[in-house]
């Protein structure tokens, strides 16, 4: 029995790219295909493995919203809110315009849910990782503003603004109060921020799980191609598009525009939250769900790659036209925020 203890199941995990959130999602998929009854025996089981999702994706914008620091510095808050904007209008003009030529059959089948949920909706773990190795302290911290764009929020928003979807005020509000009460309870004590950021690593396997429970191998199956479509195009628009928008904003080549490039494995919660939301939407959440899910790896794998290449073009650049680090707007708006919070 010496193998107890012994059995690396998270590393193993870890080693696939958003593998924490896509293996329980492809396990849940396969007892979903095969055994479809196994999870509808009710209790506690059905309400943690099959009808979890609403209550998973709460929390998880709950433990998000601790993370936001109302004291950070001003180029935290600078950086965070820029690439968080640019990640949303990008994404959302994205899922407006294929809507427009290609209408609700999409381009290649990706649905405007689809689009719209992927592309806006980043990966924080990856960029935070990134911008540890890439960036400096105030690109990590911009990680927590980042945590807006995590859920249905911004979806919910952008398919309403469009016409795409019916979200009366009191639904979009209570998409995002669970993120307002843990923003609240996070910045009024640190240990309960603490706490609820650890928690976070915690819900995504879940998620997952409950997510591929409610779909099937034959549906990712045919969400396949359009999935892979999807994560390639957001890595353009998203990573390559933004590098050049917040590089010229910067005014200096900078490679962490180009690390938001990446779909985020609670996305492929997103279309099931938007049909809780509007029911006529439900009809398109597992052909969405599959290709938000299989965005989330090719984004991934190759938003690393494309961010260290552009890491050793934006320092050739800048050595070559004599660019600092900090930027005078910047400075600005740290000192600002820094007197008004002393």
């Amino acid at each position: 029995m010496s193998f107890i203890g012994n059995v690396k199941i998270l590393g193993t995990m870890k080693k696939f790219p958003a593998g924490a959130m896509v293996i329980p999602l492809l396990i849940g998929c396969t007892i979903n295909t095969f055994f479809p009854d196994s999870l509808l025996i009710g209790g506690f089981t059905s309400g943690l493995f099959k009808n979890g999702i609403p209550t998973l994706i709460g929390l998880y914008l709950f433990c998000s919203g601790a993370t936001i620091d109302v004291k950070a510095a001003g180029s935290t808050v600078y950086k965070g809110v820029i690439l968080t904007v640019l990640k949303f209008f990008v994404g959302f003009g994205l899922g407006l315009l294929l809507n427009a030529i290609f209408g609700e059959a999409g381009f290649m089948g990706l649905l405007p849910l689809a689009v719209i949920g992927a592309v806006t909706n980043s990966n924080g773990v990856i960029y935070a990782t990134l911008a540890g190795e890439y960036g400096d302290e105030s690109d990590v911290g911009a990680t927590a503003i980042l945590t807006l764009n995590d859920g249905p929020f911004f979806t919910m928003i952008a398919l309403g603004t469009a016409g795409l979807g019916n979200f009366p005020l009191k639904t979009i509000m209570a998409s995002i109060i669970p993120l307002i009460i843990g923003f609240i309870i996070g910045n009024l004590d640190h240990e309960w921020r603490e706490i609820l950021s650890s928690a976070m690593a915690l819900l995504p396997p879940f998620n997952g799980f409950c997510l591929g429970a409610g779909m099937s191998f034959f549906t990712i199956a045919g969400a396949g191609a359009s999935g892979i479509v999807l994560g390639l195009m957001t890595v353009l628009t998203t990573g390559i598009l933004t590098f050049v928008i917040y590089s010229l904003i910067r005014r200096k080549a900078d490679p962490m525009g180009a690390a938001i490039g990446t779909t985020a494995g609670v996305a492929a919660t997103t279309p099931a939250a938007i049909a809780e939301a509007d029911p006529s939407f439900k009809p398109q959440v597992e052909t969405a769900s599959a290709q938000i899910a299989a965005a989330t790896i090719v984004t991934a794998i190759l938003t690393p790659l494309l961010v260290a290449y552009l890491a050793k073009f934006s320092n050739k650049w800048n050595e070559k036209h004599h660019k600092t680090v900090s930027e005078p707007i910047e400075e600005k708006i740290e000192n600002k925020l820094e007197s008004t919070t002393v």
